[in-house]
């Protein structure tokens, strides 16, 4: 194939990535006191050097509280900060762009590690009190969150524009707002788990206000210059949830803005069980076209692309602007790489391993 799109660089606002591939956040549950050590920086730096294009941290938390577990990342205090940075600075040396995924888990907070059943930890055992945008627990098991207040709402806000500016200060060229998978931004969206009866629930646009003022608030810390990612739950794959019709009309006020420059159309997450899930290759790639085309804004697709060939399809029939890459990275740092020799395109190597055969 000569000339593949998805080898084709693109331009968000002042940053321009060599390829539309990113690597997509991933969890590594493995920080201590929300600060990482070299295991992130080789992890980071591995993906870069595998020629992709953007590569995000995994998401960053605003507060301790605001963690999926005591083992994911943080940046809420100068030491963290710093640690960004090596991660923003290996990321660039070896030839990517470095985002950062920012985000609170809300009411799923407070469980342990994957490996070790990602269940919800008691207070007695070193977990906390989440909260939410209403007392609805997110399972069975699960802690029944507080209730945020409009002055606790103001906190967390503020909570976002004080890590906004580290990781700004830290090197970071794209900022990535979570707002997916029940994580606090979707607890809000989602009439699933949003029963409020003030200003920040009701219909959809109370129940989008506050990713809309997250955006705002952000944006006073993050230059103009600078890329500004949503990540979505698209649909909440359940009745009575999120639609994809529903995403669109939240991707028109994000474009209505003028702040944000991408969707990341992801999905699910919303509720611990009853979600009915169709996974397939490319199974979210549906959500990330309507919203480009109807919406008029940039998306990135993510979810089991895993062919070279896939990818390229995605991105040559306009049906996305980026691919976000995660299990197939996870398995092979150097899957650009091989993406970009499968379809023709010239591997960008690092010069010390042009000895390497792809």
């Amino acid at each position: 194939m000569s000339n593949p799109k998805l080898f084709e660089p693109i331009t968000l606002r002042s940053i321009t990535a060599r390829n539309r591939i990113a690597v997509a956040p991933m969890c590594q549950y493995s920080a201590t006191d929300g600060l990482g050590d070299d295991w992130h920086v080789q992890h980071l730096g591995a993906r870069a050097a595998g020629g992709a294009g953007i590569v995000f941290t995994e998401v960053v938390h605003v507060s301790p509280i605001g963690r999926i577990t005591p083992h994911c990342l943080g940046l809420w205090n100068p030491a963290q900060a710093a640690h960004l940075a090596r991660l923003a600075a290996i990321i660039t040396r070896c030839g990517a762009v470095p985002g950062m995924q920012i985000g609170h888990a809300g009411r799923k907070a407070s469980t342990d590690v994957p490996w070790r059943g990602n269940k919800p930890l008691a207070i007695e055992n070193g977990g906390w009190q989440p909260v939410g945008a209403s007392a609805i627990p997110f399972g069975d098991g699960y802690a029944i969150p507080h209730a945020l207040s409009i002055p606790e709402i103001a906190g967390i806000k503020a909570e976002f524009v004080a890590s906004t500016k580290m990781a700004r200060q830290a090197g970071m060229k794209v900022l990535e707002l979570h707002g997916a998978h029940g994580y606090l931004v979707h607890s809000f969206l989602s009439p699933l788990s949003n029963h409020r009866r003030d200003e920040y629930g009701g219909d959809l646009a109370g129940r989008s206000r506050l990713l809309l003022e997250l955006v705002a608030a952000v944006r006073t810390e993050w230059p103009d210059d600078l890329p500004l990612v949503v990540r979505l739950s698209c649909i909440d794959w359940m009745a009575g949830g999120l639609t994809i019709e529903d995403s669109i009309a939240i991707a028109q006020m994000l474009k209505a803005t003028g702040q944000v420059d991408l969707i990341d159309c992801s999905s699910g997450g919303a509720v611990a069980t009853g979600a009915k899930v169709t996974l397939h290759p490319g199974y979210q790639v549906p959500f990330a076209e309507p919203i480009r085309t109807r919406v008029g804004i940039a998306t990135g697709a993510v979810g089991l692309i895993t062919a070279p060939a896939h990818a390229e399809e995605i991105i040559a029939n306009g049906r996305a602007d980026l691919v976000l890459v995660a299990r197939a990275v996870l398995a092979d740092p150097a899957w650009p790489l091989r993406a970009a020799v499968a379809l023709g395109a010239k591997p960008d190597l690092p010069p010390q391993y042009m000895r390497a055969t792809l």
